[in-house]
């Protein structure tokens, strides 16, 4: 119990000192200082307010109960107050419990198409605008950064970021970084002339944009820069201009495009931008690794077998397999519907850390 109240007293103080600081004209003239602030200002609101209430809860059951012994109608109040203490209780606690610590971040969304060729591509391109319409109803704006196009409109790599429109303790890393590993679907393909169903997958990365640009060190020589024209279906050119950028960060592998802007300039910095998120997550992957925190690294390979989903198109059934969720209602999930797979995914997640603690 004391470790309880002091959390909570810790968490008032920072509060309370974070209110003085975006008060002061001088933060509020460094944008990034403000944006950072802001952020934990809002994660820490909820528990703030409920806490509140739970002091103001106790002060009236204290003066209830008091009053009870004089007047028995106050007895009944007092039980009401008791009973509504116990609830906000157990809901602090649980705004207390444990939580990954980049829930409030935005992210950066990679997807792939995997094993299947141009219906691998068609899927992954369903997939993407599954997230962007679960995007659009949830609060979350999105952009895409680079996207390389099949023949048939189809998906075969692209890059898209998705940010809060207001901060919160519920970014989109909190709902989105259950997507990371390979995702399988089972339908009769477009290109399939025989009616048969087939199997394709496309591979689906996820990490939290990086808001401190100095977290991990980027080498000017470690990166290769290359500039081409940004592209649409079947790499027709869509711009006038050598605008789009490609880095490749020479010890890790990694390749990342940006063609949003018309700005070399710009698309250069927003690309650095996501390797530096892509890196510092490789980092974050080997620390968990090495304290062995039983947390499961997102699947890299675009094997079929290594799979975390599948979209069974014949029995409109969509399976998560690390928790054993199914539901006969792939068309809305689709539609952006994935409020009852991430909930039960978070609850998954919840109770692995606390076991965890």
């Amino acid at each position: 119990m004391a470790g309880y109240v002091s959390a909570v007293d810790d968490i008032v103080s920072e509060y309370e000192g974070i209110e003085a600081q975006m008060a002061d004209p001088e933060t509020a003239g460094d944008q990034k200082l403000f944006r950072k602030l802001s952020k934990r200002y809002a994660e820490l609101q909820p528990i703030i307010k409920i806490n509140r209430e739970l002091v103001s809860t106790r002060e009236d059951l204290a003066d209830a109960r008091e009053m009870a012994h004089e007047d028995k109608e106050f007895a009944a109040e007092a039980e009401r107050l008791s009973a509504r203490a116990v609830e906000l209780e157990e809901q602090l606690a649980d705004l207390l419990a444990p939580r990954d610590p980049h829930d409030a971040d935005d992210i950066i969304m990679e997807i792939k198409a995997g094993a299947g060729g141009e219906e691998a591509a068609l899927f992954a391109a369903e997939l993407a605008r599954m997230y962007e319409r679960y995007a659009d109803k949830h609060g979350f704006t999105w952009e895409v950064l680079g996207l390389s196009e099949s023949d048939l409109g189809g998906v075969k790599d692209m890059t898209l970021s998705f940010r809060a429109k207001t901060p919160s303790r519920d970014g989109a890393w909190s709902k989105f970084k259950f997507e990371g590993g390979v995702h399988r679907v089972q339908r009769v393909p477009v290109t399939e002339s025989q009616g048969r169903i087939q199997t394709s997958a496309a591979g689906v990365m996820v990490f939290p944009e990086t808001d401190d640009p100095g977290a991990v060190v980027i080498d000017d020589k470690d990166i290769r820069v290359d500039v081409y024209r940004s592209s649409g279906k079947g790499g027709q050119g869509v711009n006038t201009t050598d605008s789009a950028v490609r880095l490749t960060h020479l010890p890790t592998g990694i390749v990342v495009t940006c063609q949003k802007e018309r700005s070399q300039i710009q698309n250069k910095a927003r690309a650095m931008q996501v390797l530096q998120s892509r890196l510092e997550q490789m980092e974050r992957e080997k620390a968990d690794a090495e304290a062995a925190e039983g947390r499961a690294a997102q699947v890299r390979s675009m094997d079929r077998s290594e799979r975390i989903r599948t979209y069974n198109w014949p029995e409109n059934r969509i399976s998560d397999h690390r928790i054993g969720f199914k539901a006969n209602n792939l068309d809305s999930v689709l539609d952006g519907n994935l409020d009852d797979l991430f909930t039960a995914l978070q609850a998954a997640e919840r109770s692995e850390r606390l076991e965890a603690e």
